[in-house]
């Protein structure tokens, strides 16, 4: 069974389903995990830090959950195509995949460890392509279609001296796109997730913290999980959803902005003239701060 707004819900379609759930030892993820196990869902539960990811398993199987755990790395293609391997040797199939496991840090780029830029990328976007493959090879195969949750993050819109991080996240919100068109005829949806909760990545930031109280459990955040692996959600794909535990809106997708000027060919000084005489009155804000750009800053900007 599974829970929302404190009620029960019955009839649960991930009864019998098996589903992934990477970066799963703690945090969001563990909290995932746990609902899903709870909704009667088998589970995977994926972390580097294995032990994490047998204790977060062994409080499911107390609960009377099936569940597996798993220690490997979603970065290396070779142990993501094993974590997969696991869930359908496991349990039979898999039809659900959560792509969570993720690193975080905060820098200003002049000051940014390429190392450390590496590191993250190879998590947050590899190892989403990676388990995200290899998932989809096993539902395509099975024909039995699937649904995949991408963790995606409302940093992805520019958020300051989180460059690398917003960057990864801005990548899986694309990926998110591109796979929905490729998967829809394989009958698999995929949709990402930008939550919003009192985690890891927020204790380790000042600044996060003070706008991310420890009331914003990442329990409040698996519900709209749970939503896009189930059945309720068929037809929903291609979606960039955020939940910050008491919000819940889509996330409007990047687009090509109106007015669309047209010539034969473009040159410096009439590229200037289009800035200077239209476009320079569309620009953008930018960043989720919505800051003006220097521009229209000193129009918009009371003195």
């Amino acid at each position: 069974m599974s829970t929302l707004d404190g009620g029960i819900l019955g009839g649960s379609t991930l009864d019998g389903k098996a589903v992934v759930v990477t970066g799963a030892g703690r945090g969001l993820g563990a909290a995932f995990a746990a609902h899903l196990a709870g909704a009667g869902a088998a589970v995977v539960v994926n972390d580097v830090d294995h032990e994490a990811a047998r204790q977060v398993a062994a409080g499911i199987r107390a609960d009377g959950g099936a569940v597996v755990a798993s220690g490997h790395s979603v970065a290396d293609p070779e142990q993501a195509e094993a974590i997969v391997d696991l869930c359908a040797r496991e349990f039979g199939a898999v039809d659900g995949l959560v792509n969570n496991a993720g690193l975080n840090h905060e820098a200003l780029p002049w000051d940014d460890d390429p190392a450390r830029v590496r590191a993250l990328v190879e998590v947050n976007v590899l190892g989403v392509l990676y388990t995200g493959m290899a998932a989809i090879r096993r539902m395509r195969a099975a024909g039995r279609g699937g649904a995949i949750v991408n963790i995606s993050s409302g940093a992805s819109l520019g958020q300051r001296t989180l460059g690398a991080y917003a960057a990864s996240k801005g990548a899986v919100s694309s990926l998110t796109y591109s796979w929905a068109l490729d998967l829809e005829e394989c009958g698999i949806r995929v949709n990402a997730v930008c939550p919003l909760a009192y985690t890891r990545m927020v204790w380790t930031s000042e600044r996060a913290s003070r706008v991310t109280g420890p009331d914003r459990t990442p329990d409040l955040v698996a519900p709209l999980v749970h939503f896009l692996l189930d059945d309720r959600s068929a037809g929903i794909t291609g979606q960039v959803v955020r939940c910050t535990g008491t919000e819940l809106h889509v996330v409007g997708r990047p687009h090509f902005k109106a007015p669309i000027l047209r010539r034969d060919e473009w040159d410096l000084d009439s590229v200037d003239r289009a800035f200077t005489e239209v476009l320079g009155g569309h620009l953008e804000p930018y960043g989720l701060e919505k800051r003006l750009p220097p521009r229209l800053r000193k129009w918009l900007t009371p003195a």
